[in-house]
């Protein structure tokens, strides 16, 4: 009886003493992960559409604006991480973020990522887009900012300029206002980048491939470090 008595003692002091192993371990690692985070500046990047919720689809190719978005979303990160940043998605994955397929579905997508930017208390936000036109002759990048926002304007004009850099720029433009939600729902620096007309055979050609992907994170990332360092408050 007094070995299994002492066995039993001594597992319960070991339990003990795993739990507040296992339980110091975790807050270390997540507040590890807090210094991590707030020691670099934080980046928003939202990935548009989602879900059933395609957006817009390439003419020739048939491919749908969202996984363009999501493609391009993901290069995006990378390039800004591989810059000292920390990247938050909106959207990660294929789904979108409204739970379930039902009516209201889009206002609870774009309230969700609403909440994202603003728990995130990021530097900047960037929502990648694709764009389309009747008139398929329009091509380009595009950017949008919100009217009575001085940084966003200042973000989307620093952008916009590295956009129009591109060899691929066909005809430079100019950044642009715009009434839309991400834009509307916070006040950090955000910006809307309608990355080309998916009504445009040669801009499809070029948004669908890996490589031009790459080329148009380089100018946004680009033109958001032009931002930072001059015209960020």
């Amino acid at each position: 009886m007094n070995f299994f008595y002492r066995h039993r003692v001594a597992m319960g002091f070991l339990s003990i003493f795993l739990a507040v192993a296992l339980t110091f371990g975790v807050c270390f690692f997540a507040l590890s992960r807090t210094a991590a985070q707030t020691s670099r500046l934080v980046v928003v990047i939202d990935a548009g559409h989602g879900g059933i919720d395609g957006g817009v689809v390439g003419i020739e190719t048939g491919k749908k604006e969202s996984d363009i978005n999501l493609s391009l979303s993901r290069i995006l990160q990378t390039a800004f991480e591989d810059a000292g940043f920390y990247v938050i998605q909106t959207r990660p994955t294929e789904a979108g973020l409204y739970g379930t397929a039902t009516n209201g579905y889009k206002k609870r997508d774009m309230q969700k990522r609403a909440e994202v930017i603003r728990e995130s208390m990021p530097a900047l936000v960037i929502s990648v887009h694709q764009n389309f036109f009747s008139m398929r002759s329009r091509r380009g990048a595009q950017v949008f900012f919100r009217e009575d926002s001085i940084p966003s304007r200042s973000l989307a004009t620093h952008i916009q300029t590295s956009l129009n850099d591109m060899p691929e720029c066909v005809k430079k433009t100019n950044a642009l206002k715009g009434d839309y939600y991400v834009l509307n729902c916070s006040d950090f620096p955000s910006v809307i980048v309608e990355c080309g007309f998916l009504s445009n055979a040669e801009d499809e050609k070029l948004l669908v491939t890996e490589d031009y992907q790459k080329k148009i994170a380089t100018a946004i990332l680009k033109g958001a470090l032009a931002f930072l360092t001059t015209d960020a408050t």
